[in-house]
């Protein structure tokens, strides 16, 4: 099994990796298919299915299909270029792709929210379909949103390719059972075995330079969501916080009435940051989703801003190491809160924050191992219940709790020798096997928990 460090950190657009990435990558995949068709297409329209219908519009699920089948991709989003090609698609009813005819759209008629029963092979589900001059379906495909921006066809689900293998690498585990035997085996780190199997695919420099970026743009993420403030788009009328915070942390220092606790304000607030530049459509990464975009980067904001020795030189240690983690979960359970709720978004990312901070820490394989175990076990049951269907409430908070959670795991691992009662593999077949049985309603649908019991008006 690989997963590449570069899909678990994917930049791209808040504020959902898979309401609003998916689908933006999903209507730049029917471009291609188009573009390929021997049919000469005048129209196109789509319709949103599941979880893409429920919470679609405070997702901004349509405004990125529609920008998705303008041309724009999630890794080079221009905000004003999107908001001025929005204006000109609402006013001419039509969108013009690059290497395509003038196409007929309608935002309001030809983007359906089918709020029926979902497609079968994922909640995150959604069909789009070409026309010709006539108005007569040409082409059509269903793609599945199945989450962190990963986006399969009905017939690419349906082979398997969400579990497709690929080419060999020096070091496959599958589990974590396996990850920790080759480790032994082999006298090398997770982050060093993880590397070696980046270098086989993509060479050093693609890995150096894209560790680098992914690190960047997180900062970035960081610095913009601690100096920016204001209301939150999407009708909630949420005030930005991070600043204010911010503010007040960095007021405070160098006097005598410090609490030790406050530090967990210093990771919240790395945290809320990233999640209220998210929950306002700006530029994150995906760790390994945009609802849980701000723990890994508060994690590592906290170890080299707070703890003594820490040192830039190691964050490409902490991603490799995060991104084995959060490779295992994806690959035994799920990313996906529409599939299996917050426990597979915030869970899994407090679990990659823990073992890359065990890691830069200098933990063992087995501490690593054990960290990211404890961070999962404690979100296991973790509804996705987002009030008026917005990346808002509770998700920016939420994030904040899950580094302290990941920080904490971290620290209790490594007071310990990697010896524990419940390995990361049973962990993390519990938090499947709980998404399987959790109520729809609690998976991303707005239709349970604080979404109506909270006013959204």
């Amino acid at each position: 099994m690989f997963l590449s460090v570069f899909d678990m950190f994917k930049v791209g657009v808040g504020p959902s990796s898979s309401h609003t990435m998916g689908p933006m990558v999903a209507a730049a995949r029917f471009l291609d298919k188009m573009r390929a068709a021997p049919f000469a297409c005048a129209g196109v329209h789509g319709t949103l299915h599941g979880s893409l219908a429920f919470t679609g519009v405070g997702h901004a699920t349509d405004r990125a299909t529609i920008l998705g089948l303008a041309g724009f991709l999630p890794e080079t989003y221009d905000h004003e270029k999107a908001e001025a090609t929005l204006e000109e698609i609402r006013a001419t009813h039509t969108v013009s792709p690059p290497g395509l005819p003038v196409l007929a759209f309608n935002p309001k008629e030809d983007l359906v929210f089918d709020f029926g029963p979902n497609l079968p092979g994922h909640a995150n589900g959604m069909i789009l379909r070409a026309t010709d001059s006539q108005g007569d379906v040409i082409l059509q495909e269903t793609y599945y949103s199945i989450g962190g921006g990963f986006v399969m066809t009905e017939a690419e689900l349906a082979a398997g390719r969400n579990t497709d293998e690929g080419d060999p690498v020096p070091y496959p585990f599958k589990t974590a059972a396996e990850m920790l035997d080759m480790a032994e085996r082999s006298g090398k780190t997770i982050a060093e075995m993880k590397r070696a199997n980046e270098i086989s695919r993509n060479g050093q420099v693609h890995l150096t330079s894209g560790v680098k970026r992914i690190w960047q743009v997180m900062n970035d993420c960081i610095e913009r969501g601690m100096t920016t403030d204001g209301i939150l788009p999407g009708g909630l009328n949420v005030k930005r916080r991070a600043k204010g915070i911010h503010d007040a942390l960095v007021a405070e220092r160098g006097t005598n009435l410090n609490a030790p606790h406050k530090i967990n304000d210093w990771m919240s607030v790395y945290a809320m940051a990233v999640n209220e530049e998210n929950a306002a459509g700006g530029q994150v990464v995906t760790a390994p989703t945009n609802g849980a975009a701000g723990v890994v980067p508060a994690v590592i904001r906290y170890w080299l801003d707070h703890v003594p020795g820490a040192n830039e030189a190691q964050v490409e240690d902490f991603l490799l190491t995060a991104a084995a983690i959060g490779g295992l979960v994806k690959w035994n359970a799920s990313i996906s809160g529409a599939e299996a709720g917050c426990q597979a978004e915030v869970g899994s990312a407090a679990a990659m924050g823990a073992a890359g901070l065990a890691a830069v820490l200098g933990g063992t394989p087995t501490q690593i191992e054990n960290a990211a175990e404890i961070a999962l076990e404690h979100h296991l049951g973790m509804t996705c219940d987002p009030v008026k269907g917005l990346v808002q409430v509770p998700c920016i908070e939420r994030n904040g709790l899950g580094a302290i959670k990941a920080v904490s795991a971290a620290s209790l691992a490594l007071r310990g020798d990697g010896t524990h009662l419940v390995p990361l593999d049973a962990c993390i077949e519990t938090m499947r096997q709980t998404g399987v049985d959790m109520s729809e309603k609690y998976k991303e649908t707005s239709l349970g928990g604080l979404a109506v019991n909270v006013p959204n008006c």
